[in-house]
């Protein structure tokens, strides 16, 4: 689905990605790790197409596509998600209208009828019940006033209304209390299929717990040092960034 060749990337004359190779299949769930300034972040940046981050090297092939070539809106249409680590308060447009304005404009990219409001709405009231939010969510404006816990729900909203192939989760586990972490990690299993493929950002391994992935990486200094199964962030969570990078 999407292949990573010796990505280097720099902001503000400081290179932070040195050389990042990974390649990721449908079906799989693969999960990233590593120590704050790693690196983590700006990969999923990149990908999404923020263009505050200057590529100097390497190449990302989503679909046999040039992915690095297309505007974010582009990718998006394509099928690749982002979920923020910190996601963003938008004052003045409710939930209900940016999923409704964003579904529709994949829907025209795909050549696909565009769905009435009313249609919409039963679709939505669906998969707000699935992540136990209230309805009058839908009438909020994106992420006012909401609590942590509550933001990182409605990015997972999100991702299932607007279903895409590859989703790029930042630190979704970040803020969530136990109840909460249950709810989120339910919604993106439930997202999950042969067809489709995760890509999960996080320190620690208690999200792994419930979204057990099929290979972990570890980045440090830019770089992916470590890959394996499962079982790795295990070893991250006994032993810690410090004896891996001395090992």
């Amino acid at each position: 689905m999407i292949e990573i060749l010796d990505l280097v990337v720099q902001k503000e004359g400081r290179v932070i990605l040195q050389g990042v190779t990974l390649t990721i299949m449908q079906g799989e769930i693969h999960a990233m790790m590593g120590p704050n300034g790693a690196g983590k972040s700006t990969l999923a940046k990149v990908l999404a197409g923020d263009p505050t981050y200057e590529v100097l090297r390497g190449s990302v092939q989503f679909y046999g596509e040039d992915l690095l070539e297309k505007e974010p809106e582009e990718r998006a249409h394509l099928g690749l998600f982002l979920g923020f680590q910190y996601p963003v308060e938008i004052p003045g447009i409710s939930n209900e209208l940016f999923l409704h304005t964003a579904l529709n404009e994949k829907r025209a990219f795909q050549g696909k009828i565009p769905l009435s409001m009313e249609e919409f709405r039963a679709l939505l009231i669906k998969h707000m019940k699935q992540m136990e939010m209230q309805e009058e969510f839908a009438a909020r404006n994106i992420n006012e006033g909401f609590s942590g816990g509550e933001k990182k729900r409605n990015e997972i909203l999100q991702m299932a209304i607007l279903d895409p192939s590859f989703c790029l989760l930042d630190e979704t586990d970040s803020g969530l209390d136990i109840d909460a972490m249950k709810v989120v990690a339910a919604g993106v299993r439930s997202f999950m299929n042969q067809d489709k493929a995760l890509l999960l950002i996080t320190h620690y391994q208690r999200l792994l717990d419930y979204i057990r992935p099929d290979f972990v990486h570890v980045l440090v200094d830019g770089k992916i040092v470590q890959s394996g199964d499962a079982s790795l962030a295990l070893s991250l969570e006994k032993f810690g960034y410090e004896a891996l990078c001395k090992a």
